[in-house]
């Protein structure tokens, strides 16, 4: 046993000959012994020895033993000490004062050298036990204590989930109305059968399919048709243009990778099929991926597994496919530019969507659709066309298909700058070639008095109809934030306006789409920089 583990006695008493008798017991049984000849000297010992057990005479000259021991459990540090009295007094009177002083026991004068040990050695034990209890206690009261605040933290996690939960289910249900077969608008009995299989692909809840049609004629909104009016709709809709991914960057991207797995991964990264977990991943432009990463996406299609970049160990994901292409993938697969398995286990459901020109009934409800979307998202009544522009409208050819009249709807309304009616001087075609020959009047040729816009004047009617339409200088704000710090992203664009994430991003593409802005990288990655940078 070293020094240290000795229990210690405090033994207090003004007798120098009492002192020594205790002295003489205790230390050879292997206790480390103070002594203290009066109160005071015995408070400070206390103090600062911290004693196991303190052995305290009552009659003392100036401060008796039980204003010593009143004074020990006063303070902090030593009042569980426990204090044996050692006293010659034993009547009642005397024995109940030293209990109310805090006294544990009592030992009369003369006393035996057995009875003392056994005494001392007694409330040592039952001091430790107590020791150990309280330390229990508290460490159970500490573990309660950290219970509750995982349970409130639990609680409050699960409020925020619920709250999450209420917030996707809400803007599912918005996504539905605005992409779902409801926004999907159309006549035509093309279209009506496509809405048919949409119908049928939106209860199949894992089945792969492939849209074909021309550039812009509505693929994406087909998928997310497909995607918000399933039982995936409160899953993940990840769009992924593969034509724009860099090729070196194409298998990080879409299947992720671990820190250090390349040079320059400094981090982990999950892939767009990871992020589609639950949901839906859709593949546009699907004939310009990488030839070599065609079989990870067969093997992603067959059984859902893949392996992350730098990953010892696949991943599952549960996500379902959809893809677009504008291209012939069964020439492009007879030519080995395309893995023939893949293109026929996409093409499993294949759906195709015809051009623009070849449904012109749909032209109007289309141009009517955007105008809603469009009027909604700049805060200002819906106008209608007028009866001149919907003939021109639908006298276009529209090589760019629906994404075309989509541009030329937005256009519309910004050059309208607010007015009840669109008339034919507010739609802006961009191939003059793309009407009838027979057409006597094209819209789209130059006139002396509106010559083409360049970018500082249609900079200044974006800003007009920011302030006109919405109270507010958003499309201002934005690119002056541009010419002073050479580029915004999404997350600077919500905290420069104090906007949503869907309005900040329709804000930027609109820019973008006007010229005003160039797009680089894609999803969170993505700045918007000036168009000369």
């Amino acid at each position: 046993m070293t020094e240290n583990d000795r229990p210690r006695v405090l033994i207090v008493d003004d007798v120098p000959a009492n002192l020594n008798m205790l002295f003489d017991a205790l230390e050879p049984e292997g206790y480390r012994v103070f002594s203290a000849s009066n109160g005071l000297d015995a408070l400070r010992i206390a103090g600062s020895a911290l004693p196991d057990i303190v052995l305290l005479d009552v009659v003392m000259p100036e401060m008796d033993g039980y204003e010593v021991c009143r004074t020990l459990k006063e303070a902090e540090e030593t009042r569980r000490i426990p204090v044996i009295f050692i006293t010659v007094k034993d009547d009642n009177t005397s024995l109940v004062e030293g209990f109310k002083a805090g006294g544990v026991d009592y030992i009369t004068k003369p006393f035996e050298k057995e009875e003392l040990l056994i005494r001392v050695e007694n409330h040592l034990k039952i001091s430790h036990l107590t020791q150990e209890l309280l330390q229990k206690n508290e460490e159970l009261r500490q573990e309660m204590d950290r219970r509750e605040q995982e349970e409130k933290a639990r609680r409050r996690a699960e409020d925020a989930l619920q709250k999450a939960d209420d917030h996707l289910e809400l803007i599912s249900q918005q996504e539905a109305a605005r992409w779902g077969i409801d926004g999907f608008v159309g006549k035509s009995s093309t279209i009506k059968g496509i809405l048919d299989e949409v119908h049928q692909l939106q209860s199949a809840r894992g089945t792969s399919v492939l849209i074909v049609g021309e550039s812009g004629t509505g693929k994406e909104l087909i998928a997310r048709a497909i995607h918000f009016g399933g039982e995936r709709a409160g899953g993940p809709f990840i769009p992924v243009n593969c034509s724009a991914i860099p090729r070196d960057l194409a298998e990080s991207l879409l299947f992720g990778h671990v820190r250090g797995a390349f040079t320059g991964a400094d981090r982990s990264r999950k892939g767009y099929f990871e992020l589609a977990d639950g949901g839906t991943l859709f593949l546009d432009e699907i004939g310009d991926m990488p030839l070599e990463l065609q079989p990870k996406l067969l093997r992603v299609l067959e059984d859902g597994y893949f392996m992350p970049l730098g990953e010892v160990e696949e991943t599952h994901v549960d996500a379902r496919i959809i893809a677009a292409t504008n291209q012939d993938l069964l020439k492009k697969s007879s030519k080995g530019a395309f893995r023939e398995d893949l293109f026929f286990r996409l093409a499993h459901i294949t759906v195709t969507v015809p051009p623009l020109r070849e449904r012109k009934e749909d032209i109007p409800l289309l141009a009517k659709h955007f105008l809603r979307i469009f009027s909604e998202e700049m805060r200002i009544p819906q106008p209608v066309l007028s009866p001149e522009a919907s003939k021109m409208l639908e006298d276009y050819r529209f090589p760019g298909n629906v994404r075309e009249l989509k541009s030329i709807i937005e256009y519309a309304l910004l050059k309208s700058d607010g007015g009840p009616i669109i008339m034919p001087e507010h739609l802006h075609f961009l191939d003059a070639n793309a009407f009838p020959a027979a057409y006597t009047d094209p819209p789209v040729a130059p006139q002396e008095d509106q010559p083409p816009l360049d970018l500082g004047q249609l900079e200044q009617l974006v800003i007009k109809r920011a302030r006109k339409t919405t109270g507010g200088q958003d499309e201002e704000k934005i690119l002056a934030h541009v010419r002073e710090h050479g580029s915004i992203n999404n997350a600077e664009c919500r905290e420069l306006l104090s906007v949503n994430k869907r309005r900040a991003n329709y804000l930027l593409q609109k820019l973008c789409r006007y010229g005003l802005l160039v797009c680089k990288g894609e999803l969170r990655w993505a700045r918007y920089t000036p168009p000369d940078l």
